[in-house]
């Protein structure tokens, strides 16, 4: 069974509370310049993980993912031949 997931970008003062936050979820990146964390966490436990994230003297901005509610299916590149005919331009005076 597969569990839907989600991103959580979270911002924070200091590198040293890295290890604090990996208690709330699989942490994916950590950067050290702009002082952020991504983990992700279970949808379902998604508003309960913010709200206590959210409440750490530490955290400074904690933002959820869009990714899974972002459309992925693509058109095709291949052009039809009935749409082709379609554009077909006449050049010449």
């Amino acid at each position: 069974m597969l569990v839907k997931r989600q991103g959580l970008i979270i911002w924070f003062h200091q590198m040293k509370h890295v290890k604090h936050i990996k208690k709330y979820g699989h942490m994916i990146h950590v950067s050290k310049k702009l002082k952020y964390a991504m983990i992700y966490v279970d949808q379902n436990k998604l508003n309960d993980t913010y709200h206590s994230l959210i409440k750490l003297p530490f955290v400074t901005k904690v933002e959820p993912s869009y990714k899974p509610f972002i459309k992925t299916d693509f058109e095709s590149k291949v052009i039809d031949e009935e749409k082709e005919y379609e554009y077909d331009y006449k050049m010449g005076i």
